[in-house]
């Protein structure tokens, strides 16, 4: 397993890991199997999103934040939107790995979401499993 570290810059943002995440499908040597994107962060998610339009990433965390807006009116306080919206997007995924290649769609990118930034140390974990 492979710890990356990232740091990020706004409030809420989408980073492309999927060229991190190839080289360490790469770098594992495993032909067929799945590889495993996971974060342990409770205010941050990883999913696979269109990565040829920078625009739909605005559009995704607008609404987003539309959906969860920030609010003093939750009872966990300041940073609840945060949690509510790493719940909705979930904290890992798993790829198909086919003759050592992420079996991703011709527009499907990795991304790292951030809820509750900036952050110097967000932690990401990826795992390629033989098999």
């Amino acid at each position: 397993m492979t710890k990356i570290v990232l740091s990020t810059n706004h409030k809420s943002e989408m980073i492309e890991i999927t060229e991190i995440v190839k080289e360490e499908v790469i770098k594992s040597g495993v032909t067929n199997g799945s590889c495993i994107v996971y974060s342990p962060h409770t205010t941050t998610g990883v999913l696979l999103f269109e990565n040829v339009d920078p625009s739909l990433q605005r559009d995704f965390l607008a609404h987003m934040s539309r959906l969860v807006p920030k609010s003093d009116r939750y009872a966990h306080g300041e940073n609840a939107d945060a949690h509510l919206k790493s719940a909705l997007t979930g904290n890992s995924i798993a790829i198909p790995v086919v003759d050592a290649k992420l079996m991703l769609g011709e527009w499907q990118g990795i991304f790292f979401c951030e809820y509750d930034g900036p952050r110097a140390n967000r932690e990401l974990f990826i795992k390629v499993i033989n098999g």
